[in-house]
């Protein structure tokens, strides 16, 4: 058994390599869209530090595990914000009721910048990314600001040979003792966001630059494959249902070529600034339950579950993914994000 899931998870990564979504995937992006799209970068007034855990195919020998770390934040805080309606919690007062929306305004042209670590490893592979992240806001209009940013890093890809084992084929010595074979690589990522009171709109491309991969040594040589650029456009709407509870409806589209368009929709109810639970729906993949508490001005987390509904359901039980915030600098103790919901 443990040579087939070996030999399983070797032809999952040659395919990560050559023609797949080569990123890991997300569930709860929906509360970090900077890790998807730099032009985020210092959109609060406050360093916004996020931490996940995401084990994918629980069951699955050697399946996916990613762990990332982010924080973003403006390189100049304003001196001179107001405090706004969610830096108090009067008694039978809804910090994100009507007052506040009324009250939204457009946030001051701000330099941001931020910084990503993340590790991703499925059986013998593994790739580790470290980016930073520069951005600028600039208001369009008095509750419509637009953004741009760009994050450059570097990925390093890492092929442990010791555990290539194909079946029942016996493995030459030499192939098991050659260690780690890494491929060190730059990396571009860019993008755009449109945000107001209402709505966000964001276009991001990540993996600019394409680049041959082949992992090869004196014992090791797999076929060659190629590191494509990816494409997200998403976008999101807040819809009132009462003075305590928003429904914030979004969807995500992926192009990856030579793959068809892949996309999630998703549904984020939010009570207050203090309790959400949300819902997704990703295409010929399966479906994702979350919920979110803020625990404080400075700590909040958030937990999805998700169900294949693909093949790969019948070894699998599900995905854990764990999300935790920490607000820094939190000058007017939001609880939660002023400007991106």
């Amino acid at each position: 058994m443990r040579s087939k899931g070996y030999f399983l998870v070797m032809l999952i990564g040659m395919v990560v390599v050559t023609q797949a979504q080569q990123r890991p995937y997300y569930t709860q992006y929906i509360m970090n869209n900077y890790i998807i799209n730099p032009a985020v970068a210092g959109i609060e007034n406050y360093w916004d530090v996020k931490a996940s855990h995401r084990v994918q195919w629980v069951g699955l020998q050697d399946a996916p595990v990613t762990t990332y770390i982010t924080a973003h934040g403006r390189l100049k805080k304003d001196p001179y914000q107001s405090s706004t309606a969610t830096g108090f919690r009067a008694k039978g007062m809804n910090p994100r009721g009507e007052a506040y929306w009324r009250d939204y305004t457009a946030a001051e042209p701000h330099h941001g910048v931020g910084f990503t670590m993340l590790n991703d490893k499925t059986g013998p592979l593994n790739r580790f990314a470290a980016y930073g992240t520069y951005s600028y806001h600039l208001g369009l209009s008095p509750t419509t600001n637009l953004s741009a940013g760009v994050s450059v890093g570097f990925t390093n890809l890492s092929l442990d040979a010791s555990k290539l084992n194909f079946g029942n084929t016996t493995v030459d010595p030499a192939v098991a003792s050659s260690g780690v074979i890494n491929r060190l690589k730059p990396d571009i990522s860019a993008g755009l966001w449109l945000y107001s009171k209402d709505y966000f709109v964001g276009l991001a491309a990540q993996q600019i630059i394409p680049q041959n991969v082949a992992f090869s040594d004196n014992n090791v040589s797999l076929t060659q494959g190629k590191l494509v650029p990816h494409l997200f456009l998403s976008a999101g709407y807040r819809l009132t249902i009462s003075d305590d509870f928003n429904l914030l409806p979004s969807m995500l589209i992926r192009y990856i070529s030579p793959l068809p368009l892949g996309f999630d929709i998703n549904a984020k109810l939010q009570y207050q600034d203090f309790l959400w639970a949300g819902t997704s729906f990703r295409y010929k993949d399966g479906f994702a339950a979350m919920v979110g508490l803020n625990l404080s001005n400075t700590l909040n987390i958030g937990y999805s579950y998700d169900i294949q509904t693909s093949r790969i359901n019948t070894i699998s039980r599900g995905t854990h993914e764990i999300l935790i915030g920490f607000l820094l600098g939190n000058r007017y103790g939001d609880w939660c994000p002023t400007k991106l919901w």
